[in-house]
């Protein structure tokens, strides 16, 4: 029965999701407490970090935030886009 407890596949790290939001700066932080979809800290990070490296300004990454979670919306709203 010992084979059952072992497999060759990598193992996924979890991480502790309180951290990753502790690490998010304030800004994606206070965003994220106004959020309409339930998004990762780590999800959150990513974008934000992608819009501050292209643009270097904050208030820029927040409006990416809110377009992002705009844009998903649209697509689970009846219609999806095209409405």
């Amino acid at each position: 029965m010992r084979r059952n407890l072992a497999t060759p596949l990598r193992q996924r790290v979890r991480q502790d999701p309180m951290a990753a939001f502790d690490r998010l700066p304030a800004p994606a932080r206070a965003w994220l407490h106004q959020a309409v979809l339930p998004w990762s800290a780590a999800s959150v990070g990513r974008l934000w970090a992608r819009a501050l490296a292209e643009t270097g300004c904050p208030q820029t990454a927040l409006a990416r935030l809110s377009a992002a979670e705009a844009r998903m919306l649209a697509r689970e709203r009846p219609g999806g886009l095209s409405d």
